[in-house]
């Protein structure tokens, strides 16, 4: 770990560039290099180690040095006291729920979430663990207050939520959570740590899919868990070394690498967002748009509140158009592309049908087909003129 300590003394920008990072020792460079090994110099007696041990890099199933520089930076930059980065996103979350869920648990969802998160929580936990779990509106504190029992031991949320942009109240929700003797666990992935920090407001674990924003290059797959040193002790144990979810030395070094310009990225992604989301809203072929950054949406004040930097970069809306006609606006586009994920450098747009079996639980105006718009870094007079284009030639313009 590095001998220099960059904590909450210094801003966001420093932060991200030095932690983490330290000068090589065996070479002098100023960037600690990848180390493709997958075992370490042992000490003199091993006997002494447990082989199931985090705190030694002894095997990069155990934690490599790479991985460990990434958690130092991530651990900084999210306000925790400590972090475990695993192979995925979806690592991240079923580590979180694989280690400190057991038979007879009861766990509160929001009715909006990742797809993964829907199937472990709605149909694989339940189906083979005898885990209870209810699903819920968690932008409603009192629907939230109403499905907490007293062996309820994890909320989850997320916030901006995937795929329609709910907004949750992370201060409100944990004090529910906490109330009940339960654990918040909060999915930032949407956010990013500079836009919002769920730690600092009271969420027990934090959740990154550092594939998305935290990398920012489309190049790399992670995921992150941030907390308290118990509870990551745990994740480490149970998800990382037992159950194997670790995160390669390569991809770990070019998430580090993409990190250091996140805030310079999600500067960039915030406004962008903002201005995309103003021009759509103001056309008469699209019929709604949800971004947290427009005043219309229901959770935007609530947004204000916890996201202090900005709204990040998606948004959902929906057109004036029949199946065909979306599918053929998606074709025109030149700059956007149509490819899933999102926080990449690039903007990326994904058209989700009628068919989407969670429409059920999305509001109303989702339930004719919507599409979800993840804006990059490109001139944000570009992304406009690309959507209007688009627009022109299915005939939605003017």
């Amino acid at each position: 770990m590095s001998e220099r300590k960059y904590g909450n003394e210094y801003g966001f920008l420093t932060r991200a560039v030095h932690a983490g990072n330290d000068v090589d020792k065996d070479t002098g460079a100023i960037k600690r290099p990848i180390t493709m090994a997958n075992s370490y110099e042992l000490p003199y007696d091993p006997a002494e180690l447990n082989w199931s041990s985090a705190g030694k890099a002894l095997y990069t199933r155990n934690g490599g040095s790479n991985q460990q520089y990434l958690q130092e930076k991530l651990c900084i930059l999210e306000s925790g006291e400590d972090c475990v980065a695993l192979a995925s996103g979806v690592s991240a979350l079923s580590g979180v729920f694989f280690s400190l869920l057991k038979s007879g648990d009861h766990v509160v969802f929001s009715n909006v979430t990742y797809i993964a998160v829907y199937r472990l929580l709605n149909e694989l936990l339940p189906s083979k663990y005898g885990i209870e779990t209810t699903i819920v509106d968690t932008s409603d504190l009192e629907a939230v207050k109403a499905v907490v029992r007293p062996n309820t031991k994890l909320i989850h949320i997320e916030t901006p939520a995937n795929p329609t942009l709910k907004i949750s109240d992370i201060e409100e929700i944990a004090k529910i959570a906490h109330n009940v003797g339960a654990l918040l666990s909060v999915d930032n992935t949407f956010s990013s740590p500079y836009n919002q920090r769920p730690l600092e407001l009271g969420a027990d674990l934090c959740v990154e899919s550092l594939t998305k924003y935290i990398n920012g290059h489309g190049d790399a797959m992670g995921g992150a868990v941030i907390g308290s040193k118990a509870l990551i002790d745990k994740i480490k144990s149970e998800a990382m070394i037992n159950n194997g979810g670790v995160l390669s030395p390569f991809n770990a070094w070019m998430i580090m690498r993409g990190c250091v310009t996140l805030p310079l990225r999600m500067k960039q992604h915030n406004d962008s967002a903002l201005k995309v989301a103003r021009f759509l809203e103001n056309l008469d072929a699209v019929r709604f748009v949800s971004y947290p950054g427009l005043e219309s949406h229901p959770g935007h004040e609530i947004a204000k509140k916890q996201m202090k930097n900005g709204y990040s970069g998606v948004m959902a809306f929906g057109l004036k158009a029949d199946h065909d006609t979306n599918n053929r606006f998606v074709s025109h586009l030149k700059v956007i592309t149509s490819a899933v994920s999102l926080g990449h450098d690039e903007s990326l747009i994904v058209f989700l049908g009628e068919d989407d079996e969670r429409q059920y639980l999305y509001p109303e105006e989702f339930h004719g087909g919507f599409f979800r718009l993840s804006v990059g870094i490109e001139d944000s007079e570009d992304i406009i003129e690309d959507i209007r284009q688009a627009l022109e030639k299915v005939s939605l313009w003017g």
